[in-house]
């Protein structure tokens, strides 16, 4: 097998991740942005690991004759990214106005040295937004307990503990800046501080915290703040959307800084969802009584009568109210031979 070795930059060159447009990023690292990328499948340890000019960065030989170069930790140990707003208990520690960061900011999310693999496929059960006037700050994925949860991307673990509401959380800042909130774990299986792969198992799935059943919330967070993960992975596929992402601050509205700070919050959002949905379906009752009462009503204010009188015929009273004959008689269930009685009402409209 023949494999060209290419240099790679040190961490001191890692690339600047508050890029300002599509276009600057792929000037800078030319890559094919729009494309999707299918979610990594379990795959066996290395059959051999190759140098490059670059100590950190090595390439990994597989048996299914597939390569990918691999990442040492500490490339990025002395990245601020990684040292900088780093605790170990708040979900939030940036602390950042939403005036701070720029309108777009473009992110590579994998390239030649990040891979990428679902956390959990499935059709999200619940989405990203308001619920009870609050916001949802990511999305559910249904599962059962004791299914393995990976991390979507490279990164290093900055919470790998219980949580309030969340239950058992772990979350992952990646090199790119943004941070993945995997909650309500079963079990947790990364410490504090530990770096992971795309793909490394970092719990079970479980229904820990404030949960109305086995499920994972994930969340995919900037600077703090919140953002659609369905922007990023189409879950019943698997699929990830872009290799570069264009975050527009408009997907980051201010109440995205919500975090629950009490379990009663955690709960007023997840056992509301029922309440919600009947709500909705009596809303949708009510609304469609009232559309059938409005079109009766305004058929009944549109429907006029002619009293027949002494000489009146089918002809004479069509041409008095601008109609035919052929209409009297369906409005009346007559025939143009019936017999007009005076005194009795004819229906004209």
């Amino acid at each position: 097998m023949a494999l060209t070795l290419i240099y790679l930059p040190t961490p001191a060159g890692a690339q600047d991740t508050t890029i300002k447009s599509r276009r600057e990023a792929e000037l800078l690292v030319p890559r094919p942005g729009r494309e999707s990328v299918k979610s990594l499948n379990g795959r066996t340890d290395a059959l051999d690991t190759l140098d490059t000019a670059d100590p950190f960065i090595k390439i990994l030989l597989f048996p299914d004759y597939t390569w990918k170069y691999w990442k040492d930790p500490r490339y990025a140990r002395d990245n601020k990214l990684f040292n900088e707003y780093w605790t170990h208990d708040k979900p939030d520690p940036y602390g950042v106005g939403l005036s701070e960061l720029p309108d777009e900011i473009a992110l590579w999310i994998v390239d030649t040295l990040s891979s990428y693999r679902c956390p959990v496929i499935g059709a999200p059960s619940s989405k990203f937004g308001y619920r009870h006037r609050r916001r949802h700050q990511g999305v559910d994925i249904p599962l059962q307990t004791g299914t393995p949860v990976y991390s979507a991307f490279d990164g290093r673990v900055r919470i790998s503990k219980y949580h309030s509401g969340y239950g058992n959380l772990v979350v992952v800042r990646h090199d790119n800046g943004l941070e993945t909130f995997y909650a309500h774990l079963s079990k947790i299986y990364v410490e504090d501080d530990e770096w992971v792969d795309a793909g490394s198992i970092i719990g079970l799935g479980g229904s820990t915290g404030r949960s109305t059943g086995p499920h994972l919330h994930f969340e995919t967070r900037y600077k703090g703040y919140a953002f659609d993960p369905e922007w990023l992975i189409d879950f019943p596929t698997g699929t990830l959307r872009h290799r570069l992402f264009v975050l527009k601050k408009r997907y980051l509205n201010a109440s995205s800084k919500y975090v629950p700070e009490s379990e009663q919050e955690e709960i007023d959002i997840m056992e509301g969802d029922e309440q919600d949905r009947q709500e909705a379906i009596r809303k949708a009752e009510e609304e469609k009584k009232a559309a059938a009462k409005a079109r009766a009503k305004k058929a009944a204010a549109a429907t006029q009568y002619h009293t027949i009188r002494k000489g009146d015929t089918l002809g004479a009273i069509a041409r008095r109210y601008h109609t035919t004959v052929r209409n009297l008689c369906r409005l009346n269930g007559i025939s143009e031979k019936t017999i007009l009685r005076p005194g009795r009402k004819l229906r004209v409209r």
